[in-house]
């Protein structure tokens, strides 16, 4: 069994790390095109793209595995595992609300997902120092190591990738995909993760809500943030284990 995680936005896979050291279980973490792997000719970075490009990452394991997906990596396994859940042995999404009809998309989304605002957004953004960066990634609740690594990725590159991607999202999309997955008659046994101190993902109500459409079991963590893997490493990894393994 190899647990596979997956990274989001403005994220990579150095996030992981704490919770990994924690978890003992043979892993790995993806990073996707644009955010701390680079983005081929062709790529699109439409939900759509992220699917493809994640279920072409699985493929290549002699066995299913189990996808364990933060942010927008929450969304990408769930989307993978919906075109191929005979890939997928177990699934954990942590933006299970944003999957609701009553899911409204944060600020800073809303600016994204409107061309020449968005397009604003990041030419603002590029004057941002690296430390500027680091301080407002760990206020916000990184580790120093990983908003270093995260604040070093960002650029040209990863900001096309965010204004695509989340145009691509606007509700009702979101509700959309999460409908698909449900409809999967025969998709893998699923976790939502809900960190009662994230308010990027729509809250506990409608992650809750989602969670019933998929028949989910769900996991509380109580005063933890967006990111949970990096505030409470061995918290997170007793979560995981007990899913994974039970």
């Amino acid at each position: 069994m190899t647990v596979v995680f997956v990274h989001g936005n403005p994220e990579v896979a150095d996030i992981w790390d704490p919770l990994r050291a924690e978890l003992g279980l043979d892993s790995v973490a993806l990073s996707p095109p644009g955010f701390g792997a680079p983005v081929s000719d062709g790529f699109d970075a439409s939900s759509n793209a992220y699917a493809d490009w994640l279920v072409s990452e699985i493929e290549q394991f002699d066995e299913p595995v189990d996808l364990v997906g933060h942010d927008w990596g929450g969304g990408h396994v769930m989307r993978a595992a919906t075109r191929r859940p005979d890939l997928v042995r177990r699934i954990v999404t942590d933006i299970a609300g944003t999957g609701d009809a009553e899911y409204v998309w944060h600020d800073m989304a809303q600016i994204w997902q409107k061309p020449g605002d968005g397009e604003a957004f990041f030419e603002a953004m590029a004057a941002v120092t690296d430390q500027q960066r680091i301080d407002g990634y760990i206020r916000a609740g990184m580790t120093t190591d990983g908003a270093r690594a995260c604040a070093e990725a960002s650029g040209p590159e990863m900001a096309w990738c965010v204004l695509r991607l989340y145009r691509d999202a606007v509700q009702p999309r979101m509700a959309e995909w999460a409908d698909e997955y449900a409809a999967v008659a025969d998709h893998p046994p699923t976790l939502v993760v809900i960190a009662l101190d994230d308010h990027y993902t729509g809250g506990e109500l409608l992650a809750r809500r989602t969670a019933e459409r998929w028949g989910a079991e769900v996991a509380v963590l109580e005063g933890l943030g967006h990111w949970w893997m990096m505030q409470d490493p061995a918290r997170g990894a007793a979560m995981l284990s007990n899913f994974l393994t039970s």
